[in-house]
């Protein structure tokens, strides 16, 4: 059913599988026990070019974008019934892939993708096309027309490949645009399943299209003339140059950038409320997460209580192999994840800071790092500072509630966060005083239904709910 073969030497492109013109291969190896699992193609930039001229023909030329969005909405509805047939296969697959726990794997890699397109094709069959608007100047309307950007590229991060493409897709689609994907380097081969399910249901071809590479086979892409729109998430680094790349060429994009993210733990909140909520938004994915809450804000009168909480926390939470359902932290994605994690953490210590825990036993062929809890680092250091990617917390302590809330915003990024409180109210008063682009209470669950994306180095523009639908439409006024 799977049919995305690990050896995945072709790309797809107006419907059907291609060469490539270049001969280079990505190498994948799995981070568990650092075998090799297959290759991919290393795009180069005429392999760009066929793609965006196929999503280019498919969109001035295809019957896509002049479907109605309910019809758009169909088809929606039939690549999410494929992707659902192969959902387990999905799963296990990226977990070989990228390290990912399977547990993590079968809701973000098989469950959610499905979720995203049927989200957006029921958006997608009440979707507003033309809008009669009284006029100001004088009587009678103007007509207000929504139509669809154009060539999409979506560029996709590694840690949950499947759903991040979905995420972007999923209103491209609805809002009749034609799409060329480009998955990270480190998750080039699972996107191939998206491919043979677009194929299996004959989805109109040159609609979606495929490139895998590197960073050279990014830069083609979002430089290509004939793309309209940049959808990306990644590091911030790589977000300012596409930005700069866009702004040079006046096309919009939607950047979902790097997170530092802070919980700030109120004096009432309860201790194993707290633990239970960070056990997934600071450790989840292996702590791999854009909007990890990374740095836990602390009263000073319980850093004690909290911090020993917190390594017990660490200690607890199982290290092994991803495939096995009841691993919490699995491998790293890579062996450079793991020196930069290593090094982060090394440099904090050698800095002062206190590192705890870390003594869970793990495999010793993979990339493992069992988590560890730090403390007595400046909040203006790195470890304080900078995006770990893995599953290390920092604990600053706080006098009072002014000083914990100017601690959660002494960051550049605004993407995630967190307030613990027994009291709603009080935690939502604080909550609205942290720069952001979302924040939960005692907790950190997003919803499909409500804007998500950063401020500051966290990134540009809202993906999720009804609005992502707009970073891939433009407005027409017909003065009448």
């Amino acid at each position: 059913m799977l049919e995305a073969t690990r050896i995945q030497e072709r790309l797809f492109i107006a419907g059907d599988f291609a060469d490539s013109t270049g001969s280079a291969l990505i190498e994948v190896t799995n981070p568990y026990d650092r075998s090799p699992i297959g290759t991919a193609v290393d795009g180069t930039p005429e392999d760009v070019d066929r793609a965006v001229r196929a999503a280019r023909a498919a969109f001035d030329d295809g019957p896509w974008p002049r479907l109605s969005p309910a019809e758009r909405g169909e088809w929606m509805d039939r690549l999410a019934d494929e992707l659902e047939a192969r959902a387990a296969e999905t799963a296990a697959f990226v977990t070989d892939e990228i390290g990912q726990p399977i547990a993590v794997a079968r809701f973000m890699n098989g469950i959610r993708p499905v979720q995203h397109l049927r989200y957006y094709a029921r958006l997608a069959r009440d979707l507003m096309v033309e809008e009669d608007r009284p006029n100001n100047d004088r009587e009678g309307t103007s007509l207000h027309v929504r139509q669809p950007l154009g060539v999409a590229a979506l560029i996709v991060p590694w840690n949950h490949p499947q759903s991040s493409t979905t995420l972007k897709l999923a209103p491209a689609l609805a809002a009749g645009c034609t799409v060329v994907i480009k998955p990270a380097a480190e998750s080039p081969l699972d996107i191939f399943v998206l491919a043979a399910a677009a194929q299996r249901i004959g989805f109109p071809e040159g609609v979606i299209n495929i490139v895998t590479g590197g960073r050279e086979t990014g830069q083609a892409l979002v430089a290509h003339p004939d793309v309209d729109k940049v959808a990306f998430t990644g590091s911030t680094a790589a977000g300012r140059q596409i930005a700069a790349v866009a702004g040079q060429r006046l096309i919009p994009a939607t950047l979902e950038l790097g997170g530092k993210s802070a919980a700030i733990v109120l004096e009432d909140a309860d201790l194993d409320q707290v633990l239970a909520g960070l056990r997934i938004a600071s450790f989840g994915n292996t702590g791999q997460n854009c909007i990890a809450l990374s740095r836990i804000v602390v009263p000073a009168s319980r850093e004690a209580e909290f911090t020993e909480g917190l390594v017990s926390l660490a200690r607890d939470l199982r290290v092994g192999d991803p495939q096995d359902p009841a691993t919490e932290i699995g491998p790293l994605v890579s062996e450079r994840a793991l020196a930069r994690v290593t090094g982060m953490v090394d440099a904090a210590r050698a800095a002062g800071a206190a590192v705890l825990a870390g003594d869970t036993p793990a495999p010793t062929d993979g990339w493992f790092y069992a988590p560890r809890i730090i403390t007595g680092a400046d909040p203006a250091s790195d470890i304080a500072q900078d995006e770990i990617f893995g599953p290390v917390v920092t604990v600053h302590p706080y006098r009072d509630v002014d000083d914990a809330v100017h601690i959660a915003n002494a960051t550049r990024y605004g993407l995630g966060g967190s307030v613990f409180s027994a009291d709603e109210d009080a935690a939502l008063t604080v909550a609205r005083r942290v720069r952001t682009g979302s924040i939960g209470l005692n907790g950190y669950r997003p919803d499909l239904g409500s804007p998500f994306g950063g401020v500051r180095d966290s990134g540009l523009g809202r993906e999720f709910g009804p609005e992502a639908i707009e970073n891939y439409r433009e407005s027409t006024s017909i003065f009448l």
